[in-house]
């Protein structure tokens, strides 16, 4: 007999699990728009975001998914046939890349694969090579959502300045702010990008895009941006509609701004560090399953590995039998393979992905692993014993 009936849980990386408090904040009649709490709290929202950035620079508000983010940022930056040098690591790397490729943009790609991080030489003589100083950007995901591959940013930045090139630093921030320790200031990063659906706990509809004076300078030099996509009144609003380009997504707004309270009471150091360590649970746990089976992480590093998501391999077609199993049967939903399919799984039905990002304690992290160790104990999939066992010890350690 099924157990799935009660509350369910997404164990996807993103949307994340929103929290009860945020949910209660958004559940009100729709706000006065022109002077109240709404109009005033909204700064307040912006010197936030600022702050989890890690920047004193500029913040802009977009009605937008991560894509939206992505577009707005090559939006306000580039001209057609203007050069980036995209390192991608994984399927939203190339994302990121194609959205520049529809805006006209001549995008250079060097591609690591999908189990490893940027090589440091290839970076370096990508740049030493462009004498003429074509290629006006770097771009990079901290974290690539579908291969749970972290980048290092601050020797990234390192790497870059090692050439003396002049391009700016863009860095995708999805999938690790509010997450992964991030500085976008201190870490010379000239723009980087997030959304509301993930760390940051409010359901999809807000893209971010936090930009420093050299950008912003360059975007003076920008031809085409449209009048929705351009940053600089949302960044320096007159008046409050401009924060958005139009009517504000009331509703989302108090839930962010009940998201970021509970970020700030928390304290976002301890917030990292509650991701490491229930990350290293997860890894616990498929290290013990892995002992005996099919069951590996496709980050074999763990220094290189996400702490909001993990993507491993189990093998066709496992992969989607385990988590048709744990919808069914026990009302946990993990997160689909993206761009993981291989000559012999074209579809990826072998792999499948576990977020663990945002509104995550201790028992929830138990539960899905228990749920995961049902699942292969009710499909016979082999895999070795003790998943529950070894991630309850890194938890009583932490």
């Amino acid at each position: 007999m099924p157990l799935a009936n009660g509350r369910t849980y997404l164990a996807i990386p993103g949307p994340s699990v929103v929290p009860d408090r945020v949910l209660q904040a958004m559940h009100q009649a729709s706000p006065n728009i022109y002077e109240g709490a709404l109009v005033d709290m909204v700064p307040g929202i912006v010197s936030d975001l600022k702050s989890i950035a890690g920047t004193r620079h500029n913040a802009a508000i977009y009605i937008a998914n991560g894509h939206g983010a992505w577009e707005a940022a090559i939006s306000n930056l580039f001209n057609p046939g203007d050069q980036v040098l995209l390192l991608a690591t994984g399927m939203f790397g190339h994302g990121w890349g194609e959205i520049a490729k529809r805006l006209r943009v001549d995008v250079k790609v060097l591609d690591f694969g999908l189990q490893r991080t940027y090589d440091v030489k290839a970076v370096h003589d990508a740049l030493s090579d462009d004498k003429e100083h074509r290629i006006k950007a770097v771009l990079i995901c901290h974290v690539d959502t579908s291969t749970s591959i972290l980048n290092d940013i601050k020797l990234l930045r390192q790497t870059i300045d090692a050439t003396s090139h002049p391009a700016l630093f863009m860095v995708d921030c999805i999938a690790s702010m509010g997450c992964e320790r991030f500085e976008m200031d201190r870490w010379g990063v000239d723009l980087a990008i997030a959304a509301s659906q993930k760390g940051l706990m409010t359901p999809p509809g807000m893209g971010f895009v936090f930009f420093n004076e050299k950008a912003s300078a360059i975007r003076e030099n920008c031809k085409y941006t449209s009048s929705y996509w351009d940053w600089q009144k949302r960044a320096n609003p007159e008046r409050f509609y401009e924060y958005f380009g139009g009517t504000a997504p009331t509703q989302h707004l108090f839930g962010l701004r009940t998201a970021l309270d509970m970020i700030n009471q928390e304290g976002l150091e301890n917030v990292w560090d509650r991701h490491k360590n229930l990350a290293r649970a997860y890894w616990a746990a498929f290290d013990a399953w892995g002992q005996t089976g099919p069951l590996t992480m496709n980050v074999a590093d763990p220094a290189i590995r996400a702490n909001s998501v993990t993507a491993l391999s189990i093998g066709t077609p496992y992969g989607t039998q385990l988590r048709q199993w744990l919808m069914d049967n026990t009302g946990v939903t993990l997160g689909v393979s993206l761009g993981m399919g291989t000559k012999d799984d074209p579809n990826g039905e072998g792999f499948f992905r576990v977020g663990h990002m945002g509104h995550i304690n201790a028992h929830m992290v138990l539960g899905v692993i228990g749920a995961i160790e049902a699942g292969l104990e009710a499909l016979e999939i082999p895999h070795g014993r003790g998943g529950i066992a070894a991630a309850t010890k890194i938890i009583a350690k932490a």
